[in-house]
C-alpha cells in the first residue's frame, strides 16, 4: 500500500517527461495551438488577400469596429453637443503700406452663441479695430456681424448676427471649479475650424490679459490652445460653458506650450447683465492698488494677519480715498517691482473673510457700483470696520453700441 504513491509520482514524472521530449520537440501541438489562437482571432478578426503586380498580400481586417469606451463616449457626447453653438469669427482690418495704399489684413478667432436672437460672445482682441466682421457657423454659412458692444477691461466683445435655427451655447457656474477637473476647448486654432482639444484645469489663478488687463480668477489648463482659440469656450464634461479662452503662455513661441487661460465665465454673465441693464459696463471698484499677504510677507513685514491684501496705493478721489483707506508710505521692492508699504491691510468685506484677491473679487462680483460695502481692514495693529460706497470703473468700462 504504501508503495502505491510513490508510483503515481513515477507514473507522473514519466508522462511529462514524454511529453516534453517527444511531443513538443517535434511540433505535433503546434498545430492544436495555432487552430486556438486562430479560432480566438477569428471572432474578432478577418483575412483579407490583395493580388497585383508586387505580389500577393494578406491583411488582417477588424470584422466589426469596436465599441467606444465611456471616456471615449464622453468626448463624443461633448463635442456633438457644443459644436453647434461654436463660431469661426474673421475680423479685416485696413493697413496703410511704405506707399500710403490700404492693405486689408485679416485675423481669425472663435465665439459662441449666447441666445437664438444672434448675440455671440467673442474676446475683444479677436474683433479690435475691425472694420468688418464675419461670423462662420457649423453648417459653414457665413453671416456679417454686428459689433454690440465691448468691454476693454475684461477682454470681452459681444456680437450679434441675424441667422436662423441658432443653438445657444449652455453656459455654467464657474464659481467652485476644481483643479484636476476635466476640460475641453473648441475652436478655430491656425484656421482649422471644429477642432477640440482636452485637457484638465491646471490652476485658478489671476492674470494679466493681451492688454495687461487684470483677469481675476482665471482659469489655466492644459488643454492645446493655439492662435485662433481665442474667444471659443472652454467646457466641462457635460459640454457647458465655464470659460472663454483667451491667451496662451507661450514663452516666445507662438503655439501651444500646455499653459493656457480662459476668462471664467461668470465675470462674462456679469459684463452682459450691466450690458442689458445700462448699455455698458458698469463694473464696482475700491480704486486701490494691492498687494497679496502670505504668511512669509506676513512676517517679514510684522504684519497683524498671515493673509488679506495690502493696500499699496490708493487712487486719488477713488472710493477708498473718499472712504478714508489708506495706501503705503515707505518704498520697498517685491522681487524688481516697486510696492508701498505701511498701508492698510483688507481682512474681510460685509463679513466674509479676503485671504486673496480672488476672494475680493468674489465679493465684490455679487455688488454693483455705487454699493455700499463694509471693509475690515487692520491699520497698524488695530482691527476696523469702514464704510465704503463702490466706485465705477469707468476709465476702462465697456460700451454698449453699433458697428460694422
Amino acid at each position: 500500500m504504501k508503495l502505491r504513491p510513490v508510483l503515481l509520482v513515477l507514473l507522473l514524472l514519466s508522462g511529462f517527461y514524454y511529453a516534453t521530449t517527444h511531443v513538443w520537440s517535434t511540433g505535433s501541438a503546434v498545430p492544436w495551438l495555432h487552430s486556438t489562437a486562430s479560432s480566438a482571432n477569428s471572432a474578432t478578426s478577418k483575412t483579407a488577400s490583395l493580388n497585383g503586380p508586387l505580389g500577393a498580400f494578406e491583411l488582417t481586417e477588424a470584422s466589426a469596429a469596436p465599441a467606444f469606451d465611456s471616456e471615449e463616449q464622453q468626448n463624443i457626447q461633448v463635442y456633438k453637443k457644443a459644436l453647434p453653438s461654436v463660431v469661426n469669427i474673421t475680423s479685416t482690418a485696413v493697413a496703410f503700406d511704405f506707399f500710403y495704399g490700404p492693405v486689408p489684413q485679416q485675423g481669425q478667432g472663435s465665439g459662441f452663441i449666447l441666445d437664438k436672437q444672434g448675440l455671440i460672445l467673442t474676446n475683444n482682441h479677436v474683433i479690435n479695430n475691425a472694420q468688418r466682421v464675419e461670423v462662420t457657423l457649423s453648417d459653414k454659412h457665413k453671416y456679417k456681424a454686428t459689433v454690440m458692444g465691448v468691454d476693454k477691461n475684461h477682454d470681452l466683445a459681444l456680437l450679434k448676427i441675424n441667422a436662423p435655427n441658432l443653438t445657444p451655447a449652455v453656459l455654467a457656474d464657474s464659481q467652485n471649479l476644481i483643479v484636476g477637473q476635466r476640460v475641453y476647448a473648441i475652436g478655430n486654432p491656425f484656421g482649422l475650424s471644429g477642432t477640440m482639444t482636452r485637457g484638465i484645469i491646471s490652476a485658478i489663478r489671476s492674470i494679466h490679459g493681451p492688454e495687461n488687463n487684470p483677469i481675476e480668477d482665471a482659469i489655466q489648463t492644459d488643454a492645446a490652445v493655439n492662435p485662433g482659440n481665442s474667444g471659443g469656450p472652454l467646457l466641462n464634461s457635460r459640454g457647458e460653458v465655464i470659460g472663454i479662452t483667451t491667451l496662451i503662455a507661450n514663452n516666445g513661441a507662438d503655439q501651444s506650450s500646455g499653459i493656457g487661460f480662459a476668462i471664467p465665465i461668470n465675470t462674462a454673465k456679469a459684463v452682459l447683465d450691466d450690458f442689458a441693464k445700462y448699455g455698458r459696463v458698469r463694473r464696482p471698484s475700491l480704486d486701490i492698488v494691492t498687494i497679496p499677504i502670505g504668511p512669509d510677507i506676513a512676517e517679514q513685514l510684522g504684519l497683524p494677519a498671515d493673509y488679506g491684501i495690502l493696500i499699496d496705493r490708493v487712487m486719488p478721489g477713488g472710493a477708498a480715498d473718499k472712504a478714508g483707506l489708506k495706501g503705503g508710505t515707505q518704498r520697498a521692492y517685491q522681487g524688481n517691482t516697486p510696492v508701498m508699504l505701511g498701508g492698510d491691510l483688507i481682512v474681510g468685506m460685509d463679513g466674509q473673510e479676503i485671504t486673496s484677491p480672488q476672494d475680493l473679487s468674489a465679493v465684490m462680483n455679487s455688488h454693483r457700483a455705487g454699493d455700499e460695502v463694509t471693509v475690515t481692514i487692520f491699520r497698524g495693529r488695530k482691527k476696523m470696520d469702514l464704510k465704503v460706497q463702490l466706485g465705477d470703473a469707468k476709465d476702462q468700462q465697456g460700451v454698449l453700441g453699433q458697428r460694422t
